[in-house]
């Protein structure tokens, strides 16, 4: 089996999933409007300058999930895919996926994005295999808190592991393809690492490697 890897937000979409869920949560009036956008802004620009810590992050992203019944979140995120998530959605992204399905690749998104929001984009993908950080669900409800190990930064090539040894498998020739200097652990562990729409510190470190460059964006 050869890996082909994506990380999901502004790599195979063309924006971020986790915080367009809370802008979404804000528009939809779920949540206080001026609070909960403030701190989702805050947390995206931690993020993007390689500064977030995940579990005060998680805290504060999951809490909806937890004040609300599995039916009524089911409900808004069908709305959330149509609204926010498919005008994100890429050609370049499918044709690629489309190359690596033509060799025989088994595909897989890692994100740290937790599971809710991206399993449905991940089957609007044709994608079977996802590792997201996955909500704590006790009696079919969120309980707000994380189960396991977040896939964020050294901890999606820790999920990644733990996924091959549960399977059996390895990275020999695999690929990952990211946007982000969060993900320089795991793009340095696969054979094929490749940067997309790369962040300034990711496009830096990826050229200094001589690692490939590309665009799905356009």
């Amino acid at each position: 089996m050869t890996l082909a890897i994506f990380d999901l937000d502004n790599t195979l979409l063309a924006g971020d999933s986790d915080h367009a869920w809370g802008e979404f949560l804000v528009e939809e009036g779920i949540v206080d409007a001026e609070t909960y956008r403030k701190a989702n802004d805050r947390f995206y620009q931690e993020y993007l300058n390689g500064e977030m810590d995940i579990l005060n992050y998680l805290e504060f992203a999951l809490q909806p999930l937890s004040t609300h019944g599995m039916d009524e979140l089911l409900e808004w995120r069908n709305v959330f895919m149509d609204k926010k998530v498919r005008p994100m959605m890429q050609q370049k992204a499918d044709e690629l996926l489309k190359r690596h399905r033509e060799r025989g690749h088994t595909l897989m998104i890692i994100t740290a994005t937790n599971r809710f929001v991206t399993e449905p984009i991940a089957e609007a993908l044709g994608i079977e295999h996802l590792i997201a950080t996955d909500p704590e669900m006790i009696d079919g409800r969120y309980t707000g808190a994380v189960a396991g190990t977040p896939s964020f930064q050294e901890g999606k090539v820790t999920r990644l592991a733990d996924w091959l040894t549960a399977n059996g498998e390895s990275l020999d020739g695999s690929w990952f393809y990211s946007d982000s200097h969060n993900d320089l652990p795991l793009l340095e562990k696969v054979s094929n690492p490749i940067a997309v729409d790369p962040d300034p510190k990711l496009e830096k470190h990826a050229r200094k490697q001589g690692w490939q460059v590309i665009s799905l964006r356009g």
